[in-house]
């Protein structure tokens, strides 16, 4: 009996070979020079010897793509994409490593499934089937399930073989033929609209994805928060106390104050007898939870914060890591272990290590807990662990691999113990607080760096005793703006609204990057996702057009994404998904090419749109108040207008004008500061947006 093994990667291919035939398998070349068959004897579970050929693939054989006929982006309308026909075919230049399992299925009674086990691995496997009994009609398909490359687990999957799972393999084909259709239709009427209009743009592709734009969409709303915040002040009142060689700060109970004569009347009724009285000491024993088990999306949030990887760097790396064998699968959703998890197996193997070596001892030798439960399980992985313990990685792999092994670690420890004390003053009428914390036992922060609980001594105090604080002020301040996302903030959100897997969520922060619709920014140790001109362009020409559910806002996509999860667990077909997305997106569609023009203005063309690399500058208000705000009209709000300057590099650079001081999205007033009419040859003639003082030299009318 012969059985066909096929891996997704040429490496996986070798290792799993190895491991099967005991380091005897045989390696052939093919005519992709890639892709080698190992050819080795093996039993099975009844003890009788087989033949086997293990080959690979390099990820998908096939993809969608409409006939030659709808090839031609001039001759044929985008909306026509939203109903034409598809098909699936060999993708150009693998047709060798089709040809290769072809011939191997011949002759084989049986084949195996050795893709990775996710949604993603589930169709590759589906597209080999397909080849397979394209050359051989009666061959058996089965397919080995497991979560590491280490021999147990490998071995276990040769001898346990479950069926492909179809319904995720439907699920993906869905997904690929909507991102076709979608894709191309808005991705050809976004290009040709703006290429007609903008020789700088002729040979860009203005590309357009379901989840590609919610994730720029996240970009810009942050961006935007950060542009239009107008400072304001405040006043609070600070308390404090120098005792036993150290100095209390007591928080107010009210914080601050935005009206400055309301907090001078309560500062004055607090001087009038400056007596402090303890109202209440409470203290109490308090942890600080360890972390749940590591999933993939925790993996890119930690690595992009904490290592400074990018999201899809680190993806690459922990593949790299999977398939040498020292982690497990690194895309998982599930962050509880099973209750027949062995884990001192694995904490065994870290003994050795100088780094935290002395930990795992320490858990081996009593302190070994169950690590927390949390509520997500994929019913696939594992949360990702060790497998192996590696002692000679470099670079990237080295530190990656350490934090999926602290956090291991971290996960099997207890938590940290610590006792709290707060303390509650009321000077006049008015509370105040003080925290205290004393660490009593640090745990699994002894390996796990990564969080930090700071100490806070504080004095003794007694319920009832008076004091005069040796400090008693009034202070102002100003509230600050929020800060642009990190690329840890977008995983986080991407993830909350369900925008891509945790597999792609990090390909699509990538995708836009390279399309230059966003850029990164490193400054003081963070790494910022700005927005470019463009972007922002397009995420507000879209939000003007006034959708339900905007293109670049999450609904529509977390809806299907939501139908395609239904087809996973058999509630759905794929043909009712594929039918009823298509429907919603092409309304959008519709809609969209009915309101061009609030998409694309045809005054005031833009300079060139280029990713220039615009040095970080510090949070600003969009709108800067003008000191003398009496002498400004008021605009449609009945608010005194906010004045600013244009930043086109039109005729009117430079010029001042009035605004709505809320950058307002529904009020339009608009005047030039000069007194001239707001008509004519180089003014505005639609007001959507002002001049988005963002540094960016184009509001939206300026951006088309």
């Amino acid at each position: 009996m012969k059985v066909l093994c096929v891996a997704e990667k040429p490496s996986l291919a070798k290792t799993i070979s190895q491991i099967l035939s005991n380091g005897t398998s045989r390696a052939r070349p093919t005519k992709n020079k890639y892709i080698k068959n190992y050819d080795f004897s093996c039993t099975l579970n009844d003890s009788r010897a087989v033949q086997v050929t293990m080959t690979s693939v390099i990820g998908h054989l096939m993809a969608y793509d409409f006939p030659p006929e709808y090839q031609n982006w001039q001759q044929v309308s985008p909306l026509t994409l939203f109903d034409a026909p598809t098909e699936k075919h060999i993708i150009r230049g693998i047709e060798a490593i089709r040809d290769n399992i072809a011939k191997e299925a011949r002759n084989a009674e049986q084949i195996m499934i050795w893709t990775d086990c996710d949604r993603e691995g589930e169709n590759i496997g589906s597209e080999i089937v397909d080849v397979c009994r394209g050359a051989n009609s009666k061959i058996k398909v089965s397919r080995a399930k497991f979560s590491a490359i280490i021999s147990q687990q490998i071995r276990h999957a040769w001898h346990s073989p479950v069926d492909l799972d179809y319904r995720q393999a439907n699920a993906v084909d869905a997904r690929s033929e909507l991102d076709l259709r979608i894709g191309a239709a808005f991705t050809r009427f976004q290009t040709l609209g703006l290429q007609n209009l903008f020789s700088e743009l002729n040979k860009k592709v203005i590309s357009y994805g379901s989840c590609q734009f919610p994730t720029l969409g996240f970009v810009v709303d942050q961006y935007l928060k950060v542009q239009n915040f107008v400072e304001e002040n405040f006043w609070k009142i600070y308390i404090a106390l120098e005792r036993d060689g150290s100095i209390v700060e007591f928080q107010w109970a009210r914080n601050h104050l935005f009206d400055r004569l309301a907090c001078v009347v309560i500062y004055e009724k607090c001087m009038e007898n400056p007596m402090a009285t303890v109202v209440d000491v409470n203290s109490k024993e308090v942890k600080k939870w360890k972390p749940y088990p590591l999933t993939t999306v925790e993996l890119q949030k930690i690595g992009s914060r904490y290592l400074r990887i990018s999201s899809d760097r680190l993806m690459n790396v922990a593949e790299e890591l999977y398939v040498k064998g020292f982690i497990s699968y690194p895309r998982t959703e599930t962050d509880q272990f099973d209750k027949q998890f062995d884990f001192r197996s694995l904490i065994e193997k870290q003994t050795q290590d100088s780094r935290w070596g002395d930990f795992a001892t320490r858990l081996l030798s009593g302190g070994l807990r169950t690590p927390r439960n949390g509520s997500h399980n994929d019913q696939a992985h594992p949360p990702i662990h060790p497998t192996l313990y590696a002692s000679d990685l470099t670079g990237d792999e080295q530190r990656v691999y350490e934090f999926v092994v602290r956090r291991f670690l971290a996960c099997c420890s207890d938590h940290a113990v610590g006792h709290e004390t707060i303390i509650e003053i009321k000077l006049w009428e008015e509370k105040f607080t003080a925290k205290g914390l004393v660490i009593l036992a640090r745990n699994y922060l002894d390996v796990y760096p990564y969080d930090r609980w700071g100490e806070s001594n504080l004095p003794n105090f007694q319920k009832g005793e008076m004091f005069i604080p040796t400090t008693c002020e009034m202070r102002d301040g100003r509230t600050s703006p929020p800060e642009y996302l990190t690329e840890a903030d977008l995983i986080s959100i991407m993830d909350q609204n369900g925008i891509g897997t945790d597999a792609t969520i990090h390909v699509h922060i990538a995708k836009i990057i390279e399309r230059e619709y966003a850029r990164k920014d490193n400054r003081n140790g963070k790494t910022y996702i700005l927005p470019l001109d463009l972007g922002i362009a397009l995420v507000e020409g879209y939000d003007s057009i006034g959708f339900d559910k905007s293109l670049s806002k999450p609904f529509l996509r977390r809806e299907m994404e939501s139908k395609l999860k239904m087809v996973c667990e058999g509630r759905q077909k794929k043909e009712d998904v594929i039918k009823d997305s298509l429907s919603m997106y092409k309304d959008m569609y519709i809609k969209t090419n009915e309101n061009v023009q609030k998409l694309i203005q045809l005054e005031n063309r833009p300079n060139p749109v280029q990713p220039t690399r615009r040095p970080f500058q510090p949070s600003t208000p969009r709108f800067q108040p003008s000191a003398a705000q009496s002498d400004h009209p008021k605009c449609q709000c009945g608010l005194y207008a906010a004045s600013n300057k244009t930043r086109s590099l039109g005729i009117n650079h430079g010029r001042p004008y009035f605004t709505c001081p809320k950058a307002g999205k529904k009020c339009t007033f608009f005047q030039w500061a000069d007194g001239a009419p707001n008509s004519g040859s180089g003014t505005r003639r639609t007001h959507t947006t002002s001049d988005n003082s963002s540094g960016n030299g184009l509001s939206l009318v300026d951006k088309f």
